[in-house]
This record gives C-alpha cells, sequence and structure tokens, in this order.
C-alpha cells in the first residue's frame, strides 16, 4: 500500500509538467500571433477632395502603420501636385499610439523568447525542475506576472486600436483645416480594412487565459501545493490481509 501511495505521488508532478509543456506550446504559437498581426500591419486612408477652381476631383491618402505615429503620416497627392491649392504634405493624422503598440508587440516577443527557454527546461531538464524548489517558486511568479501584464497590454492596446480607427475613419474631414475652406469640399472614401488589428487582440486576451490556466498547473509543481493521498489510502489496491 505504501509503495503504491509513493508511485502516484511521483507520477502527479511529472503528468502536471507535461500538462504545462503542452499549454507553453499553445502560448508560444499564440504570442507569435500577437505580434505578427500588430507589427505587420500597414495600411492607407483616403479622401476625395474636389474645388470650384478644379473641375477635375483628386484623391489624396495618408499611409500609415506600426508603430502608429499618425501625427507623422502626412497627406500625399497624385504626382505630388498642390489640390485646390493647398500642399497636402503639410498635413497629417491625429495622434500617436507607439507606446501602446509598441509595448503591446514588444511583451509579445518577450513571452515568445521566455516560452522558448520554458520547453527547454521542460524537456531538457525535467528532473531539475521538478526537484528544485526555487525554479518551480520562480516559475510560478513569471506565470502570474506574464498573465497579469497581457492584461494590462491587450487592454491598453485594445483602446488605442479603437482610437485609431477613430482617427483614420470619417472624422478625419472635420479635422482637416483644409475641408473647411470656402469652395473645398472633402469626402471620405476608405480606409483599409482593420481586421488583422482585431485578431490582434483577440490572440491578445487568448494568451492571458492560457498564462492563467497555466498559472494552475505550475502552481501544483510549487511547494504550496501538495496532492492528497486521502483517495489513495481510501480507494484503490486494498491492504494485504492473514491467511
Amino acid at each position: 500500500m505504501e509503495h503504491y501511495s509513493a508511485i502516484k505521488k511521483n507520477e502527479m508532478p511529472l503528468t502536471v509538467t507535461w500538462i504545462g509543456l503542452k499549454i507553453v506550446i499553445l502560448s508560444e504559437i499564440a504570442s507569435i500571433f500577437a505580434f505578427a498581426t500588430c507589427g505587420g500591419f500597414k495600411g492607407k486612408t483616403e479622401i476625395l477632395v474636389s474645388c470650384v477652381k478644379e473641375p477635375e476631383n483628386k484623391t489624396i491618402t495618408a499611409a500609415f502603420g506600426y508603430p502608429f505615429r499618425l501625427n507623422e503620416a502626412s497627406f500625399q497627392t497624385p504626382q505630388d501636385v498642390t489640390v485646390c491649392g493647398v500642399d497636402w504634405k503639410k498635413y497629417v493624422l491625429i495622434g500617436d499610439y507607439s507606446s501602446s503598440a509598441q509595448f503591446y508587440v514588444t511583451f509579445a516577443v518577450f513571452v515568445f523568447l521566455y516560452c522558448i527557454a520554458a520547453l527547454l527546461l521542460y524537456v531538457g531538464y525535467t528532473n531539475l525542475y521538478r526537484d528544485s524548489r526555487k525554479l518551480t517558486m520562480t516559475d510560478f511568479v513569471i506565470t502570474i506576472v506574464v498573465t497579469f501584464l497581457w492584461l494590462v497590454s491587450t487592454s491598453a492596446w485594445a483602446k488605442a486600436l479603437t482610437d485609431i480607427k477613430s482617427a483614420t475613419g470619417s472624422s478625419i474631414v472635420q479635422e482637416l483645416k483644409p475641408c473647411s475652406i470656402q469652395g473645398v469640399m472633402c469626402q471620405f472614401v476608405s480606409v483599409t480594412s482593420m481586421g488583422s488589428l482585431n485578431v490582434s487582440v483577440i490572440f491578445g486576451f487568448l494568451n492571458m487565459i492560457l498564462w492563467g490556466g497555466n498559472a494552475w498547473f505550475v502552481y501544483k509543481e510549487t511547494s504550496f501545493h501538495s496532492p492528497s493521498n486521502t483517495s489513495t489510502s481510501q480507494g484503490g489496491i486494498p491492504p494485504p490481509t492473514g491467511i
């Protein structure tokens, strides 16, 4: 009976470690999608401009992308000519959202690198990880911190994305000074779809859920958690009886 209980106690941490390993692999893949969908985005917003002096309508565009310093995205005209007597290059989009975007992408990259290190530890040094209280406690603390930072960074990036959509949408017509000049008419045409940026937010919260779930399995490896042998002592293999 004692031998059976010892085997069950020794097998439990190994099972937990492999479950945590699978979650880390999923987290690594999710972190790649998180920083790739955000960091690789490029788009533009277009406005149709017409005026009394020039009967032909002209389309002006402002290109933007990661890290979303919109205040550096100036409007461009076809063949770099003035439209309605206005030098549109002097006018830019409104807002600088680089802090939220860079924080989100940089954090996702660091998480990706940490996942690689964790995989090496789980696979190559499993026994060392199970036997070292410092390693398990360190892993648990890091997991909790990463979960919290995923919540913070994703929430900040989601708010910034909402502002980016507003700053590059139809409201820019009211913000551009030349559009309020008499005789100049501006009409919003289109803006690049930001579906990939929406996906980046989804993967951010997905990462938070994965790391939150992994925290439970890492917790089981720490000295705070001791597997209960109550079910083993009450059920399972009955003790030997006399002849």
